[in-house]
């Protein structure tokens, strides 16, 4: 629930990650006066224990509220903005492993194959290939 007078001008926007405590924690909360289990209860407890840490999210980073159809549409008409004006995707798991050392541009290219007739396939390759220099 948002607080009404807020401490500060920075929000907590949604990308959170537990470990598997978070399941003990759920178990034990109460649903809110909305009847329902808040993910703020959860981030409180972690806070409480002192195991909760942040982090900033600077230049660079977009956070869009995506709760009604018409937020949601914001959302995705950014992330299509970016994409067609960058010619880059946004969050392609694919690429992030690749560029974080996690595969390497020879696995990145076996990957795309089997999506080659899609433009997910099609960037993966350019990808993998402007790596391997078969431009």
């Amino acid at each position: 629930m948002k607080p009404a007078s807020p401490k500060s001008r920075w929000a907590v926007t949604g990308l959170y990650f537990y470990d598997n405590r978070v399941l003990d924690i759920a178990r034990g909360l109460e649903p809110s006066a909305r009847g329902e289990l808040e993910i703020t209860d959860i981030n409180l407890a972690y806070l409480t224990a002192g195991t909760l840490t942040c982090s900033h999210m600077g230049r660079g980073f977009a956070w869009f509220d995506t709760g009604t159809p018409d937020f949601m549409l914001d959302a995705a008409e950014f992330v299509r903005t970016i994409e067609h004006r960058q010619g880059l995707m946004i969050a392609c798991i694919e690429e992030i492993a690749y560029r974080s050392g996690f595969i390497d541009a020879e696995q990145l290219l076996r990957t795309a194959a089997p999506l080659a007739n899609t433009t997910y396939g099609r960037y993966l390759e350019t990808v993998a290939k402007e790596a391997l220099h078969q431009y």
